[in-house]
C-alpha cells in the first residue's frame, strides 16, 4: 500500500504544480491588465484549490503508512534523524499544510472582492505564496529519482 500512495502522490503533484502555475499566472496576468475575472478564471483557480486538497488527502494517507512518518519521529525522535528524514517526516508536510492553508484563504478572500483587479490580486498573491512554500519544500532528489 504504502508504495501505491507515494507514487500517486508523486504523480498527482505534476498535476499539482501545473494547475498552481497556470493560476498563479493566470491571476498575474488578469491583475496587471486589469481583465474581468469570468467563469474561466474562476475554474482555473477552482480547480487549483481542488487539486491541491487532493494531494494533502493523499499526503496524509500516506504520512501515516509511510516509514518517514509518525513512526520515525516517535522512534527516532527529532535529533536522530537525518536532514533528508526530516524534510520527509517534518518540513514537507508542514509546510504543504501551511501552503494550502495559504490558497484555502486566497480563494476565501478572492470571493469577497468588490473589484475584478482585487479578486486577481488576491488569487496571485496566496496561490503564489502557497506554490512557493510547496516549491521550497519539495523533496527533489526523492521526487526526481522515480
Amino acid at each position: 500500500m504504502y508504495d501505491t500512495v507515494k507514487t500517486l502522490h508523486s504523480y498527482w503533484a505534476y498535476f499539482v504544480l501545473l494547475i498552481l502555475i497556470v493560476a498563479v499566472v493566470n491571476a498575474i496576468i488578469g491583475f496587471a491588465t486589469n481583465k474581468k475575472f469570468v467563469s474561466k478564471d474562476l475554474r482555473i483557480s477552482l480547480f487549483a484549490l481542488i487539486f491541491t486538497h487532493l494531494q494533502l488527502v493523499i499526503g496524509l494517507i500516506l504520512y501515516f503508512v509511510s516509514p518517514f512518518g509518525m513512526s520515525m519521529i516517535s522512534s527516532r525522535g527529532m535529533g536522530g534523524m537525518s536532514s533528508a528524514e526530516r524534510l520527509l517526516a517534518l518540513e514537507h508536510p508542514f509546510v504543504g499544510i501551511l501552503a494550502i492553508i495559504l490558497i484555502t484563504i486566497g480563494w476565501s478572500k478572492h470571493k469577497k472582492q468588490e473589484t475584478d483587479k482585487r479578486a486577481f490580486g488576491k488569487i496571485a498573491t496566496f496561490y503564489g505564496l502557497g506554490l512557493l512554500l510547496i516549491l521550497s519544500r519539495l523533496p527533489w532528489k526523492v521526487w526526481l529519482d522515480l
